[in-house]
């Protein structure tokens, strides 16, 4: 079979979110489709980012809950971590949705293949290595979704035990007693905040003027200020000049600073794309400066039938729900459906860090560089009964609108949150922005008593001029 050229009407390379959605959703559409993926379907997302990391918050959330019982009037001593048993139900949840979708791939008749995969000229794909090794594809259309690794930093050489990236540390069963985490975005505040809540003291060390870059800046200071509040010392403006590993740990050097010396440090600086071997000459496909695929917005390369969805595409959030969407515009590209391309302004965005953040739409300083005359309105957790109930105040409710000519809110431009479970708060603002919703139809919604997503309601309330409890 090795030897035999397969026919498949789409080829995806890459077993990711983005990958196996666009099988999924291309299968029950009828395409024979076939998978190539190098380690196991599900890629980086299931197996060493986005699950694992959540399981681990949630781990800090028990303890931390643990922490404040006497609060409730619950005693609890003696609370340790035992972060091997951690590791060993992270593996249990993995391993339980790995099962899952092998089942649904099978079940939706998707061929899959093990092995790195290289799209060469003519639509033809051959399999390097792995357990499939040989295999000669020749398809109708392709869909290149290779994913993403974890960038490091010349000067930092990872060893993947004293100084690693998220790879290495996801795989841990145990903690540091002191952890310096390099990156203050998304992936680096769920660690430190991770961390942190578990007993390690925490340096984060971010070359840019805030962490949290890209959100809005009043639900960033929010984060900064429990943070702050929590003992995690946060140092801005950062200049590493490099790190060494030694008996005691690794030593980080600083540009006038002083010397950092801690038992681990996590590199969290972003993710690059995987191109590496994964086009052969002749494809037609164009992969900028950075190593990133271009794709218009209906995923389409320069390459005809060649499409590229996930963390590959330039300029796109690396976002598993984002590679979701692609992958559906790709397959309805691939069918002559009309397919509407993935609007990045307005996709949700989620950091699962304590306290938690959740945006959608535009900040209050994007929407004035693109020339909205705005308004804003906020309103804090702290008024919210839920919120003081199970004992998580801290946070605000954020809400952009643009203004009308008469001085009212009109279209909601952007929702932005911080606080207790507001990642699962966030759909409604999600529908507010993309459909274009104004202040009053928003408001007009009822909002659940008691509920945390109250603060949502009344911020809108007080968008649209009268609010009951904000002004």
């Amino acid at each position: 079979m090795a030897n035999e050229v397969q026919k498949f009407d789409v080829v995806i390379i890459g077993g990711g979110p983005a990958g196996y959605g666009a099988a999924l959703y291309g299968a029950s559409a009828g395409l024979n489709i076939a998978l190539i993926e190098r380690d196991k379907v599900g890629g980086t997302c299931l197996h060493r980012g986005c699950i694992p990391a959540k399981e681990f918050l949630e781990t800090a959330h028990v303890r931390r809950t643990l922490e404040h019982s006497a609060n409730f009037g619950i005693t609890a001593k003696g609370v340790e971590v035992d972060f091997s048993v951690s590791q060993k139900r992270k593996q249990d949840v993995v391993d339980l949705m790995f099962k899952g979708l092998s089942g649904l791939l099978k079940g939706r008749k998707v061929t899959t293949f093990e092995g790195t995969a290289q799209l060469g000229s003519g639509l033809k794909v051959s399999v390097l290595d792995g357990a499939d090794a040989g295999v000669q594809i020749e398809a109708k259309n392709v869909i290149l979704a290779p994913g993403s690794v974890p960038r490091t930093l010349d000067n930092v050489p990872v060893d993947g035990k004293t100084i690693v990236t998220s790879d290495e540390f996801l795989s841990l069963t145990s903690l540091p007693k002191s952890a310096a985490v390099i990156g203050g975005g998304a992936i680096g505040c769920e660690f430190a905040s991770m961390l942190s809540d578990m007993g390690t003291t925490v340096t984060i060390l971010e070359g840019l003027p805030s962490i949290l870059a890209g959100c809005d800046t009043e639900v960033a200071a929010v984060v900064a200020r429990s943070f702050k509040k929590r003992g995690i010392e946060t140092i801005l403006n950062a200049k590493i000049k490099g790190a060494t590993t030694g008996k005691k740990g690794a030593t980080v050097t600083l540009e006038g600073a002083d010397d950092l010396t801690v038992e681990m440090v996590i590199v969290s600086v972003g993710r690059r794309p995987r191109t590496e071997g994964l086009l052969a000459e002749g494809t037609g496909v164009e992969i900028n400066d950075r190593g990133f695929i271009v794709a218009d917005g209906l995923m389409k390369t320069k390459a005809p039938n060649v499409y590229a969805i996930g963390d590959v595409v330039a300029g796109t959030p690396q976002l598993a729900h984002v590679g979701f969407a692609e992958a559906i515009v790709a397959i309805k590209s691939i069918l002559g459906e009309v397919a509407v391309p993935v609007d990045y302004d307005r996709v949700p965005w989620a950091i699962y860090s304590n306290p938690e953040v959740a945006f959608v739409g535009l900040t209050e300083a994007a929407a004035k560089e693109k020339g909205y005359d705005v308004i804003v309105k906020k309103d804090p957790f702290a008024g919210n009964g839920r919120a003081q109930i199970i004992g998580e105040s801290d946070g605000v409710v954020k809400i952009i609108a643009e203004k009308r000519p008469d001085g009212t809110a009109g279209q909601i431009l952007g929702v932005h949150m911080a606080g207790p479970w507001v990642t699962e708060q966030l759909g409604a603002g999600y529908y507010a922005v993309n459909w274009e919703a104004t202040a009053e139809e928003a408001a007009a919604l009822i909002q659940p008593h008691p509920s945390l997503s109250e603060t949502f309601g009344e911020t809108l309330l007080a968008l649209a001029g009268r609010g009951l409890h904000v002004g």
